[in-house]
């Protein structure tokens, strides 16, 4: 008897679908990003002559800020993305547009 009176779901109750949904596009632009920014670390240049190298690095470390800039915008625009998500998604753009800038600014 108790099983006819079941609350029903609301539709705001969607957010496991929703973290789900997010999750993908997410952890594929935070692996994007990642990549770049580990190119950007591991590229060394051969000397103060190596302008392809520079360029390497600061082409690695802007699409790492940019990829990681998109990433951050995707998680903290939509209201319902950012209370789906929660706080943990934050982490890994911060962290990983914090390496590349650095990476960045000290070039060679």
């Amino acid at each position: 008897m108790s099983d006819q009176h079941r609350i029903a779901p609301t539709a705001g109750d969607d957010s496991g679908c929703l973290r789900w949904v997010m999750a993908v596009p997410l952890t594929t632009l935070y692996a994007l990003a990642a990549f770049c920014c580990y190119t950007a670390l591991i590229t060394r240049p051969s000397g103060s002559w190596d302008q392809d190298a520079y360029g390497a690095i600061a082409l690695m470390s802007f699409l790492a800020l940019a990829l990681s800039a998109l990433g951050l915008l995707v998680t903290v625009a939509p209201p319902t993305v950012r209370r789906a998500m929660g706080p943990w998604w934050l982490m890994p753009p911060l962290v990983i547009s914090t390496v590349a800038a650095i990476r960045w600014a000290l070039g060679g």
